[in-house]
């Protein structure tokens, strides 16, 4: 009960600082704010992953059971991103980004608190809470377009889009010296201390000068269709593996997903105010976008997914280097530390060739690090450089997705179309990561050790994966908008 009250406080209170002091901050002066908590949140998605042996052991629970700690805030975020993009266009995103550090916050504390108590379903409902933060992307996007000036809003929209990569990076570093040092209940404090201070922060993020959207009717029913296709897919992406590829459950769940998809198109076509403007997905001007953004989303995961598990190998089997999670989540610095480099770099590529090549840049420069990762990976010094380019790679690739997103579509649709495009990058994640694990194991038999031909085949397969991304944006379709020159999709009803 004092969790919950404390937390309400602390929520009151910033809310009302906020209708306060937010107008009399100068234009752009939270762009800091913005950074933190979608870097928050990108941390919490993949802090847990280095660490599912660990809470396997501390909960009680198979291997297979301790994955839904990933599964689960994969699930709520894939839900949540799209739905508040949306209710973020119509009334505010300012107030939909608060509510997302809120939940983060209390789902955070619910995970910690839960976590020495052995309460599994504690800490797989506070992954749930938090996930349900993952409309912070698509809400940062468009208060950043309505508050920052246009000479800044390029960079500003490059670093926030590499903050996905970075803060997914980052939570790998962090996870094995903070369980090594105070145990697995530490991870979810220390994300709970970010929801705050970007909470607290929050006042400092100057009120938007354009309001929002007119705020009509909210379409529940493609709410909740698009909440099932999503479900239903990423839960038979990410269980496929452990319940069997042609299992009933796993069949049911694909033909469901395609059955709700088909039905929210209808009624997206139908509904005066749709949640999702189908256009945003599969119209011109997007739709190379986000092909992109699956394709290479699917790479990169897979890629953070495996080489963990290639380094923590035994050397015994005459590949690997034993490493603990501790020294796996140093061996991810150099990459965490290019992902941030990138962003500026990003902006600066995007200022003078556009955003296009920034991505190109980035999608092949990362296959070039994974094909090098294939060939070369005897020695740690190699894997270190690796690293390092795949981080640089990616940082340019995200970096360079918000521009591609904010530069091609009207202010009103900002929230939208940047929330669809978060969440193509989820399942992108979760296709990698089933990936990864589908072809390494194909390489051994039954309870044996991975072989290491598998991990070489993973490597090749992700850096096919990557060119794939860079091949896509290069066909005539793609659209390359330069910062402040933005094409506004007409969203009139056509149908």
């Amino acid at each position: 009960m004092w969790v919950v009250a404390g937390l309400t406080a602390a929520v009151m209170f910033v809310v009302r600082k906020l209708r306060r002091g937010g107008a009399r901050r100068p234009a752009g002066g939270g762009t800091p704010v913005l950074l933190l908590a979608a870097c928050g949140v990108a941390i919490a998605q993949t802090i847990v992953l280095a660490a599912l042996t660990v809470f396997a052991r501390e909960l009680d629970v198979s291997a297979t059971g301790a994955t839904w700690l990933l599964t689960a805030f994969m699930l709520a975020s894939a839900v949540a991103t799209p739905v508040a993009g949306r209710l973020g266009d119509q009334f505010g995103h300012r107030c939909l980004l608060v509510t997302g550090l809120a939940l983060l916050l209390a789902g955070s504390v619910v995970a910690a608190v839960s976590t020495p108590l052995g309460s599994y379903p504690g800490v797989v409902t506070g992954r749930v809470l938090q996930g349900l933060s993952g409309g912070v992307f698509p809400c940062a996007f468009g208060l950043a377009r309505q508050t920052v000036p246009a000479e800044r809003l390029g960079g500003v929209v490059a670093a926030l889009s590499a903050m996905f990569g970075f803060g997914g990076a980052l939570g790998m570093v962090a996870a094995g010296p903070l369980v090594d040092v105070a145990g697995p209940a530490v991870l979810f404090w220390f994300v709970a201390v970010l929801a705050l201070l970007a909470l607290a922060g929050m006042v400092r993020v100057p009120s938007p000068s354009t309001s929002a959207s007119p705020a009509g009717q909210v379409d529940l029913t493609g709410a909740a269709l698009l909440a099932g296709t999503l479900v239903a897919l990423l839960l038979a992406i990410s269980q496929g593996r452990a319940w069997g590829w042609s299992s009933p459950g796993i069949v049911m769940l694909f033909v469901a997903a395609v059955a709700l998809a088909a039905a929210f198109g209808l009624v997206e076509r139908r509904v005066a105010a749709p949640l999702v403007d189908l256009r945003l997905l599969i119209g011109p001007r997007l739709l190379t976008t986000n092909i992109a953004t699956l394709v290479v989303a699917v790479g990169m995961f897979a890629a953070v997914t495996f080489l963990p598990l290639f380094v923590q190998t035994p050397t015994a089997l005459g590949y690997g280097f034993g490493y603990s999670p501790a020294r796996t989540g140093l061996l991810m610095v150099p990459m965490a530390v290019c992902m941030l480099v990138a962003a500026p770099l990003a902006a600066r590529i995007t200022r003078s060739l556009g955003a296009k090549a920034a991505f190109q840049a980035g999608a092949v420069l990362a296959a070039i690090a994974l094909g090098g990762l294939a060939l070369l990976h005897e020695h740690i010094a190699e894997l270190l450089v690796w690293c390092a380019l795949l981080g640089l790679a990616y940082g340019l690739a995200f970096a360079s997705l918000g521009g591609l997103v904010v530069g091609a579509i009207g202010q009103a649709a900002t929230g939208a179309a940047t929330g669809i495009n978060t969440i193509l990058r989820t399942i992108g994640g979760a296709v990698g990561s089933v990936l990864a694990a589908v072809i390494v194991s194909a390489a051994t038999g039954p309870g044996r050790p991975p072989a290491e031909s598998g991990y070489t085949t993973a490597f090749v397969v992700a850096s096919a994966i990557a060119l794939c991304a860079a091949a896509v944006t290069a066909t005539r379709g793609a659209v390359n908008p330069q910062p402040g020159r933005q094409v506004n999709v007409e969203l009139r009803d056509s149908r």
